[in-house]
Protein backbone atom coordinates (compact mmCIF):
# COMPACT_ATOMS: atom_id res chain seq x y z
CA UNK A 1 0.00 0.00 0.00
CA UNK A 2 2.87 2.39 -0.51
CA UNK A 3 1.20 3.29 -3.83
CA UNK A 4 -0.10 6.88 -3.70
CA UNK A 5 -3.25 5.81 -5.64
CA UNK A 6 -4.31 3.74 -2.62
CA UNK A 7 -4.85 7.00 -0.70
CA UNK A 8 -7.50 8.76 -2.72
CA UNK A 9 -10.41 10.82 -1.35
CA UNK A 10 -12.49 7.70 -0.75
CA UNK A 11 -9.77 5.95 1.27
CA UNK A 12 -10.81 5.22 4.85
CA UNK A 13 -7.32 6.21 6.02
CA UNK A 14 -7.67 9.62 4.38
CA UNK A 15 -11.19 10.09 5.75
CA UNK A 16 -10.04 9.14 9.25
CA UNK A 17 -7.08 11.53 9.05
CA UNK A 18 -9.36 14.37 7.94
CA UNK A 19 -11.76 13.62 10.81
CA UNK A 20 -8.88 13.76 13.28
CA UNK A 21 -7.77 17.11 11.87
CA UNK A 22 -11.32 18.46 11.96
CA UNK A 23 -11.62 17.38 15.59
CA UNK A 24 -8.42 19.19 16.54
CA UNK A 25 -9.53 22.34 14.70
CA UNK A 26 -12.91 22.20 16.45
CA UNK A 27 -11.26 21.87 19.88
CA UNK A 28 -9.10 24.93 19.20
CA UNK A 29 -12.20 26.91 18.15
CA UNK A 30 -14.03 25.75 21.31
CA UNK A 31 -11.07 26.77 23.47
CA UNK A 32 -11.03 30.20 21.84
CA UNK A 33 -14.74 30.60 22.51
CA UNK A 34 -14.30 29.50 26.12
CA UNK A 35 -11.63 32.17 26.64
CA UNK A 36 -14.12 34.85 25.69
CA UNK A 37 -16.85 33.38 27.89
CA UNK A 38 -14.56 33.10 30.91
CA UNK A 39 -13.15 36.58 30.36
CA UNK A 40 -16.60 38.17 30.33
CA UNK A 41 -17.64 36.10 33.35
CA UNK A 42 -14.60 37.01 35.44
CA UNK A 43 -14.57 40.67 34.49
CA UNK A 44 -18.29 40.95 35.20
CA UNK A 45 -17.86 39.25 38.56
CA UNK A 46 -15.01 41.59 39.49
CA UNK A 47 -17.04 44.64 38.47
CA UNK A 48 -20.02 43.46 40.54
CA UNK A 49 -17.84 42.82 43.59
CA UNK A 50 -16.19 46.22 43.25
CA UNK A 51 -19.59 47.91 42.87
CA UNK A 52 -20.74 46.25 46.11
CA UNK A 53 -17.62 47.19 48.07
CA UNK A 54 -17.26 50.65 46.54
CA UNK A 55 -13.46 50.43 46.18
CA UNK A 56 -12.85 51.87 42.73
CA UNK A 57 -9.15 51.01 42.58
CA UNK A 58 -9.97 47.30 42.65
CA UNK A 59 -11.69 47.59 39.26
CA UNK A 60 -8.29 47.63 37.58
CA UNK A 61 -7.82 44.04 38.75
CA UNK A 62 -10.23 43.15 35.93
CA UNK A 63 -7.58 44.13 33.39
CA UNK A 64 -5.39 41.17 34.41
CA UNK A 65 -7.78 38.43 33.24
CA UNK A 66 -8.53 40.51 30.15
CA UNK A 67 -4.87 40.51 29.11
CA UNK A 68 -4.33 36.87 30.08
CA UNK A 69 -7.36 35.67 28.15
CA UNK A 70 -6.36 37.80 25.15
CA UNK A 71 -3.03 35.98 25.01
CA UNK A 72 -4.60 32.56 25.54
CA UNK A 73 -7.36 33.21 23.01
CA UNK A 74 -4.87 34.41 20.39
CA UNK A 75 -2.74 31.31 21.05
CA UNK A 76 -5.70 28.98 20.47
CA UNK A 77 -6.82 30.91 17.40
CA UNK A 78 -3.26 30.85 16.07
CA UNK A 79 -3.10 27.10 16.56
CA UNK A 80 -6.44 26.77 14.80
CA UNK A 81 -5.09 28.75 11.84
CA UNK A 82 -2.00 26.55 11.73
CA UNK A 83 -4.06 23.36 11.80
CA UNK A 84 -6.39 24.74 9.11
CA UNK A 85 -3.37 25.44 6.90
CA UNK A 86 -2.11 21.90 7.54
CA UNK A 87 -5.58 20.50 6.76
CA UNK A 88 -5.74 22.47 3.50
CA UNK A 89 -2.25 21.31 2.50
CA UNK A 90 -3.28 17.69 3.12
CA UNK A 91 -6.46 18.10 1.08
CA UNK A 92 -4.37 19.59 -1.74
CA UNK A 93 -2.19 16.46 -1.64
CA UNK A 94 -5.31 14.30 -1.81
CA UNK A 95 -6.48 16.19 -4.90
CA UNK A 96 -3.07 15.73 -6.51
CA UNK A 97 -3.10 12.04 -5.54
CA UNK A 98 0.25 12.46 -3.80
CA UNK A 99 -0.66 11.34 -0.29
CA UNK A 100 1.89 8.95 1.16
CA UNK A 101 1.85 6.81 4.27
CA UNK A 102 3.98 9.35 6.15
CA UNK A 103 1.31 12.04 5.60
CA UNK A 104 -1.32 10.07 7.46
CA UNK A 105 -2.07 10.36 11.17
CA UNK A 106 0.46 13.08 11.93
CA UNK A 107 -1.23 16.17 13.26
CA UNK A 108 1.02 19.22 13.13
CA UNK A 109 0.48 22.90 12.51
CA UNK A 110 1.64 24.38 9.26
CA UNK A 111 3.98 27.34 9.65
CA UNK A 112 5.48 28.96 12.74
CA UNK A 113 3.15 29.38 15.72
CA UNK A 114 4.40 32.90 16.60
CA UNK A 115 3.36 34.10 13.14
CA UNK A 116 -0.09 32.55 13.59
CA UNK A 117 -0.32 34.09 17.08
CA UNK A 118 0.43 37.60 15.80
CA UNK A 119 -1.98 37.11 12.93
CA UNK A 120 -4.68 36.10 15.39
CA UNK A 121 -4.06 39.18 17.54
CA UNK A 122 -3.88 41.81 14.82
CA UNK A 123 -5.85 40.39 11.89
CA UNK A 124 -8.72 38.59 13.57
CA UNK A 125 -11.82 40.59 14.35
CA UNK A 126 -12.65 38.15 17.14
CA UNK A 127 -9.60 38.87 19.31
CA UNK A 128 -8.23 42.40 19.57
CA UNK A 129 -11.52 44.34 19.16
CA UNK A 130 -13.22 42.06 21.67
CA UNK A 131 -10.59 42.41 24.39
CA UNK A 132 -10.07 46.12 23.74
CA UNK A 133 -13.81 46.55 24.26
CA UNK A 134 -13.68 44.59 27.52
CA UNK A 135 -10.69 46.64 28.71
CA UNK A 136 -12.37 49.91 27.68
CA UNK A 137 -15.52 48.91 29.54
CA UNK A 138 -13.43 48.22 32.63
CA UNK A 139 -11.71 51.60 32.42
CA UNK A 140 -15.02 53.39 31.85
CA UNK A 141 -16.51 51.61 34.89
CA UNK A 142 -13.47 52.67 36.90
CA UNK A 143 -13.98 56.29 35.87
CA UNK A 144 -17.68 56.13 36.74
CA UNK A 145 -17.05 54.69 40.19
CA UNK A 146 -14.41 57.31 41.03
Amino acid sequence: MSDSNAYGPESTDVQTHLQIMQGVIQRMADNSRSCKVWCVTLVSAILVLVARTGKADHILIALAPTVLFLVLDAYYLGLEQGFRASYNAFVAKVHKASVSTTDLFTVETSGPIPRHFLSAVFRSFSVLPFYVTVAATTVIAWQLVL
